[in-house]
């Protein structure tokens, strides 16, 4: 083959490799969760510490990558106040924001890959025209898919206290969305050049969300962002399936047909078992828990999370669960475990 041959070739096959990759990146993520030709494997990544680079974050994905990920989604971290000791019995409080860089990230990971990336996009230390600029930076690079969240309360307060005039729930944050999708900023002014519209999924909470009187009412949530147009719900990670089908079952009774995806993590550490249910508000199951506590080591727990989670994700897809959703903090060793043998 000359020279010109081989070249025509090489740029022919990267012609057909970018044109395949930019159709999956056009694709919705609800389009995703519908087909069956793509495998139910999805999952989450932080942003790098303030100050770290990428080489971390890349690798992980570089790691997982191989089970073709339907898509990524990228977490969003609140600004938090922290005491600077400046001597003298003189203490100087400060803002700082640990995890900058959702937006950005996600843009490099879509560019790097080709993979289809979920930003969250969280009330939490966010005032209104924050997250109106947020969505303008989304909508220049191109991201449409997002993942809307209330988000966390600062550590300092005893319950969630919204930025400003920012949102105070996951409802009211789907509401500005949808009002820039009508064309409108925050503030009524009509948007001249309006962009691809957003869409977007929804956390729910097969133990219900903490904060949540009963789960009457916490289903009445989800029921009232499905109707705002949510498309799709994550769980909460829980390890209990009884718990997430009868969650399931419940939420059709009431009318919630969206697509509800199980969010999964494995134990790895000696210490989660506290730190766990404490965090996420998820009970242990009494056979897994027996299995926990007979451990003495990290590694010798992670053997029983990665064994409990196998057998976990194969009922799940056995009955009929559209997709599986990792959350990779601490488990990314255990999650390439679970996908060579689930996968």
């Amino acid at each position: 083959m000359s020279l010109p041959d081989t070249i025509f070739c090489v740029s022919l096959h990267t012609f057909y490799e970018r044109k395949a990759i930019n159709t999956s990146i056009k694709m919705k993520v609800i389009d995703l969760i519908h087909d069956n030709n793509s495998r139910p494997f999805s999952f989450e990544v932080l942003p790098p510490l303030k100050g770290n680079g990428t080489a971390q974050l890349f690798n992980t994905i570089d790691r997982l990558k191989e089970f073709a990920p339907r898509y990524i989604n990228i977490t969003t971290h609140r600004s938090e106040f922290v005491y600077k000791d400046l001597g003298g019995g003189l203490m100087q409080r400060q803002r700082v924001r640990r995890r900058p860089g959702t937006i950005a990230i996600a843009a490099a990971i879509q560019q790097r890959y080709g993979i289809p990336v979920v930003p969250h996009i969280v009330c939490s230390g966010h005032t209104r025209e924050d997250l109106e600029y947020m969505l303008l930076d989304l909508q220049f690079l191109g991201i449409s898919d997002l993942l809307v969240l209330r988000g966390d309360k600062a550590k300092e307060d005893h319950m969630f206290q919204p930025t400003g005039d920012g949102p105070a729930h996951a409802i009211e944050l789907i509401e500005q969305i949808n009002k820039f999708n009508s064309g409108h900023f925050f503030d009524g002014t009509e948007i001249k050049c309006p962009g691809e519209h957003f869409r977007y999924g929804v956390a729910c909470y097969p133990e219900k969300h903490e904060e949540a009187a009963n789960m009457e009412s916490d289903m009445a949530v989800l029921k009232r962002k499905v109707e705002l147009g949510a498309e799709y719900a994550v769980t909460q990670l829980f390890y209990d399936n009884e718990k997430y089908f009868a969650f399931v079952e419940r939420a059709r009774q009431e009318g919630i047909n969206i697509p509800i995806i199980p969010g999964i993590k494995p134990l790895a550490k000696l210490n989660q078992l506290s730190i766990v249910p404490k965090i996420f508000h998820c009970d242990l199951p009494e056979p897994l828990y027996k299995e926990a506590v007979k451990c003495s080591t990290d590694e010798e727990i992670k053997q029983v999370g990665i064994e409990w989670a196998v057998e976990q994700c194969r009922e799940l897809l056995s009955k009929g669960a559209p997709n599986l959703h990792f959350y990779t903090v601490s488990a990314v060793d255990s999650i390439y475990e679970i996908a060579t043998r689930i996968y």
